[in-house]
């Protein structure tokens, strides 16, 4: 949707971000501990291992967390849609990975918490795409 803003991808987050535009979600995965770790960072939060990060592809399920509504967003292309949905889905692959969506289709304040949902690949104004979650029916 043009109305999203969109991500600065840089040398750590590009390959998530370069997965996104392919229609594939991916994180980061530390192949000295095994860890899985979102969003992507230049060293393993748990080991502290730098040369052993890896990308790995996920299933793109998840369960939704929780929410909250945005009524009141410092972001100007945000404050068109307003009020929005921010939900924390879990993913199913790794209960421990977090991510943020807003839930295209679900209405705002009518999320439900504890449904499964499944990601989708949606535009942001200069094409760069980004994972959403959208609740299965």
């Amino acid at each position: 949707m043009a109305y999203k803003p969109s991500p600065v991808p840089n040398e750590v987050s590009k390959p998530f971000w370069d997965a996104c535009n392919e229609g594939r979600l991916v994180v980061q995965r530390c192949t000295v501990c095994d860890r899985r770790q979102h969003p992507p960072q230049a060293t393993c939060a748990d080991c502290g291992s730098k040369e052993n990060l890896e990308f790995g592809e996920m299933s793109g399920h998840g369960t939704i967390h929780g929410y909250l509504v945005s009524h009141d967003s410092r972001v100007m292309m945000l404050q068109k849609i307003q009020p929005f949905n921010l939900a924390v889905v879990q993913l199913d692959d790794d209960p421990e990975i977090l991510m943020l969506s807003h839930l295209p289709g679900t209405p705002s304040d009518e999320v439900p918490v504890g449904a499964a949902v499944h990601v989708e690949f949606e535009e942001t104004f200069n094409g760069q795409k980004v994972a959403e979650w959208r609740v299965v029916s």
